[in-house]
């Protein structure tokens, strides 16, 4: 059976995603094993609504499951014009959630995660400081 790895996306500062790095940490220094992490902080919402378009989700699928062999292929994949794709996968490298092999003269898109799994507080702006409405 194949490993299912999941990416977790925050928005904030990171605190929280620190320590349960400590935490972690704690937990290897004792000798337990722990399984593989993902998390991606994103500065502010407008980063995980760029990540969550429909553009974008959909060539995450595409890349995942089919595994073109260049940024062109995926275009051809979702039938979008290479320029926006182009566009589209290079903000997405942007977040740190896809990465590009090289491949001689053409980049290799690489999506290493089979589920996006979002995380995001509506008590507070992720510093541990409740946020006021204006």
């Amino acid at each position: 059976m194949t490993e299912h790895t999941t990416l977790t996306v925050r928005i904030g500062n990171g605190e929280e995603t620190r320590r349960e790095t400590l935490d972690r940490v704690r937990t290897l220094e004792r000798g337990a094993r722990l399984d593989d992490r993902y998390v991606l902080v994103l500065e502010d919402e407008a980063d995980l609504q760029r990540l969550l378009s429909p553009a974008n989700l959909g060539l995450l699928r595409a890349i995942r499951a089919h595994e073109p062999e260049s940024m062109r292929a995926a275009a051809d994949l979702v039938d979008r014009d290479f320029k926006e794709v182009h566009r589209n996968l290079t903000e997405l490298e942007t977040l740190n959630v896809v990465e590009f092999e090289e491949r001689g003269r053409s980049k290799r898109p690489v999506v290493r995660f089979d589920e996006i799994d979002v995380e995001v507080s509506l008590t507070d702006d992720g510093d541990g400081s409740e946020s006021v409405a204006p």
